[in-house]
């Protein structure tokens, strides 16, 4: 796999600090009501929360709910986690959780995630999910996203029932033994309360604007 320099600076900095709490701490808790956004898509498109539920219903999928990930190009976590979160989407999406992606770092620290960026890496990855730009920086605070990768649970009505990693094993996928977002999903569709709601987000800091 090779690294851009933005990259290997990212890997610089979790070693020395690889789940130290970023700034922005705050945001949405297990229970809160989500906001919308309205963010680019890498195919031009201004593509919302609402929007989306509406495009699936039009394919005949009712969205149960949002698989909101907070994500880059740039961080070597996240992109340990493409394929997975690709595959996820393709799990998911189907049974009416599609996974909706963010890239939320500022692109004049990592130009590589600019978006230009994003739908080099959206078509050479495959990916078929909505990969979308917070440029100004506006929905990651909000959401209270410290990490790439972050994932944020959704249900239909944008409660929150899960925050933090995709699963228990950034750096091989085949030793994964508990699927966080999966396992999050099954129990809402089982009305319980999944267990755990709560867990580290692992990966690079947010680059925020200075």
């Amino acid at each position: 796999m090779k690294f851009s320099f933005a990259s290997l600076g990212c890997l610089a900095v979790l070693f020395s600090a690889a789940i130290a709490l970023s700034p922005f701490t705050a945001g949405l808790e297990v229970g809160d009501t989500a906001p919308d956004f309205e963010l680019k898509n890498t195919d031009g498109s201004m593509v919302s929360l609402e929007s989306t539920a509406k495009a699936y219903a039009e394919k005949g999928i009712p969205v149960k709910g949002y698989i909101v990930t907070f994500t880059c190009n740039t961080c070597p976590y996240a992109q340990m986690y493409e394929d997975r979160l690709q595959a996820l989407h393709a799990e998911m999406a189907p049974q009416g959780w599609p996974v909706v992606a963010i890239q939320p770092n500022d692109t004049e620290i990592t130009p590589d995630d600019d978006l230009p960026a994003m739908k080099k890496r959206a078509k050479e990855k495959g990916f078929t999910f909505d990969y979308l730009l917070d440029k100004e920086q506006e929905v990651f605070p909000v959401y209270g996203a410290s990490r790439t990768p972050h994932v944020f649970l959704l249900d239909k009505t944008r409660k929150v029932h899960y925050i933090g990693a995709i699963d228990d094993n950034p750096r091989n996928p085949d030793a994964v033994s508990e699927r966080f977002v999966v396992n999050a999903i099954k129990a809402v569709e089982a009305n319980q309360k999944p267990d755990p709601d709560f867990t580290k987000a692992i990966g690079c800091t947010i680059k925020v604007k200075q």
